[in-house]
């Protein structure tokens, strides 16, 4: 079956950007100008997705308005001859339908994921965080779902990561490896690590089968009262078959500071219109 729909939970805090997310939703901080938001659902659209499911909490009008029609400002850009930027603005909302569905709480990803179930009905989905930048030629989503069609079972995207950091991720137990695809014995959120299971690391990047919600809605919460999605995962393996996947491309962190700011040197060095001048001026810096 094809994927349609897509999930971008967003309704954490955003605690890590404060002052900047006090007012404002940590899924609008703009790497250069497109905010971390749309750049997930770019990515998305790149892949032929065009359901897009936002779920957001208290403070996140701005993204809604964000994706709206702006009429004012459209009709003021076109009377002053500014097509280019008009253009721009349009293609933000155009060739796809936003739905948003409302956590009550903050009780997790998994919670978050659970919370779009009445929305995506019984398809397989896509799920993309926000904070997980991915620069890459074919765009990380679309990787998947060409997986997914292969394999068809649940895929999970994957990266290596030193011992140092492993305890920060949930963390694939392969079972069998196929080259780039990995089958998934289990999962495990967080592990110590002299305690990982391997070094695979699971990145902002999911497709799921229906099923997940199922496990989802048995997952007893944590210590801290969330729901993780990896323990839904975790389930689901023991059913069907869920697949890692080492995506090709460069991810950066953007939930923290440092790779918010390596993403947006990333991007800014990308950019025709700034890479001459922005590299020249990295090199002063770095006098």
């Amino acid at each position: 079956m094809k994927i349609r729909k897509a999930v971008f939970p967003a309704a954490g805090f955003g605690t890590r950007f404060l002052p900047a997310t006090k007012a404002s939703p940590k899924e609008m901080l703009p790497i250069v100008d497109i905010p971390l938001i749309d750049l997930a659902v770019r990515e998305a659209k790149a892949s032929g997705i065009n359901e897009i499911i936002i779920v957001t909490g208290r403070g996140k009008g701005a993204i809604e308005d964000y994706f709206d029609k702006s009429y004012e400002l459209e009709r003021e850009l076109c009377e002053k001859g500014k097509t280019d930027l008009c253009t721009i603005v349009r293609q933000i909302y155009n060739d796809i339908q936003v739905v948003y569905v409302r956590q009550k709480e903050m009780k997790g990803l998994g919670d978050a994921v659970l919370t779009a179930r009445s929305i995506v009905g019984d398809e397989p989905f896509a799920v993309l965080l926000a904070d997980d930048v991915i620069f890459s030629k074919k765009p990380c989503i679309k990787q998947m779902i060409d997986v997914f069609e292969k394999k068809k079972g649940s895929v999970l995207a994957v990266k290596k990561v030193s011992k140092e950091e492993i305890s920060s991720y949930g963390v694939i137990n392969p079972k069998n490896i196929e080259d780039k695809i990995i089958e998934a014995k289990e999962t495990v959120e967080k592990p110590k690590a002299d305690k990982a299971p391997s070094d695979l690391a699971i990145i902002g990047r999911y497709i799921f089968t229906p099923r997940i919600f199922d496990f989802l809605e048995k997952t007893v919460p944590d210590n801290n009262g969330e729901i993780q999605l990896t323990s839904a995962i975790s389930e689901l393996c023991k059913e069907e078959k869920v697949f890692g996947y080492l995506f090709e491309g460069e991810r950066f962190d953007a939930g923290n500071k440092l790779g918010f700011l390596k993403a947006t040197v990333k991007a800014a060095l990308s950019r025709e219109d700034l890479k001459v001048e922005f590299k020249k001026y990295l090199k002063e810096c770095l006098k």
